[in-house]
């Protein structure tokens, strides 16, 4: 792994594959370290001809944790969204946008496949509309475009998301709260192997464990609206994805995603939920390839 400086903060990234070939940056959700895609994900990828690329967001991972001098209650920002009031946050998603076309920047990208899950399809969804000219393909998976009509979770999914461990500041507690909350919105036709799955979300806990980042993370999301408006902008090849069984952001709000793109693509996947099963990995990673390369054309 290695740093750059974008956007007047310190990113942390992977990369992997020929740095000739066609890049798909990836761009993970709420609290996700770069090390959150599934084992493997990367490089079934870059066997598909691609260099891929990964990075911790801003508050996440080995990237710069952002500093807040007063901490925003939750709680009231919370209510405060649902009033369509303004939301108090450290930043927006178009920073964290920023933060990713400057990623692009220091590592002399001109144009990427931008494929972004959850938070993460919102930030490629933003980089599409205001970057139109740095996204040769955009893939948004289980994300949403800020309706809040369309992505009402349901109630054991909200719980599970706002819901703290028993000890924040000890890595057993953490690890044991997180395996409790995939086994709540994850993908019901896929159970995932308690065991690796332990094992994945110990080893990025130990990694990095920052809760504030996640708060000011979440609240960038809500401070950032309702981007329906922003997305008709789009004009990059879309293609979204959405598990049918997603507890934490419906099904619905990937139809709602793929309704205010122009010509996007919608794939349900049954049975799936909000995470990325290994099951399930053969599949995506061959749609995504399929799409990237019809977004470059014939002989691509």
């Amino acid at each position: 792994m290695a740093s750059v400086t974008a956007n007047g903060i310190t990113l942390e990234y992977e990369a992997w594959g020929d740095p000739a070939a066609p890049p798909i940056l990836l761009i993970m959700g709420l609290g996700m370290q770069l090390t959150s895609w599934p084992d493997g994900f990367p490089e079934d990828l870059v066997a598909q001809g691609f260099r891929v690329i990964a990075f911790d967001n801003r508050d996440c991972g080995h990237s710069t944790r952002i500093r807040v001098r007063k901490r925003s209650n939750l709680l009231l920002q919370i209510a405060r969204a649902w009033a369509r009031l303004p939301v108090r946050a450290p930043y927006t998603l178009d920073d964290m946008a920023a933060d990713t076309v400057g990623l692009l920047d220091a590592l002399h990208v001109a144009r990427a496949h931008l494929v972004g899950v959850s938070m993460g399809g919102m930030i490629a969804q933003v980089v599409a509309a205001r970057y139109p000219e740095r996204t040769a393909s955009l893939t948004s998976i289980m994300s949403s475009t800020g309706n809040r009509r369309v992505s009402k979770s349901t109630p054991a999914a909200r719980r599970a998301l706002l819901t703290r461990p028993d000890d924040p500041d000890n890595p057993e507690s953490v690890t044991r709260h997180l395996v409790g909350v995939f086994g709540v919105i994850g993908s019901p036709g896929y159970p995932a192997d308690r065991g690796k799955l332990r094992e994945r979300i110990e080893r990025n806990v130990r990694r990095s464990h920052y809760p504030a980042g996640v708060t000011h993370q979440l609240l960038a999301i809500m401070a950032s609206g309702d981007r329906r408006r922003m997305l008709a902008q789009i004009t990059a090849p879309t293609l979204v994805i959405h598990g049918a069984a997603d507890p934490l952001v419906p099904v619905a709000a990937g139809r709602d995603t793929a309704e205010h793109i122009r010509g996007a693509r919608l794939q349900v996947i049954e049975g799936m939920g909000h995470d990325l099963p290994p099951a399930l990995q053969p599949a995506l990673v061959a749609a995504i390839a399929a799409h990237c390369r019809m977004a470059a054309g014939p002989g691509a």
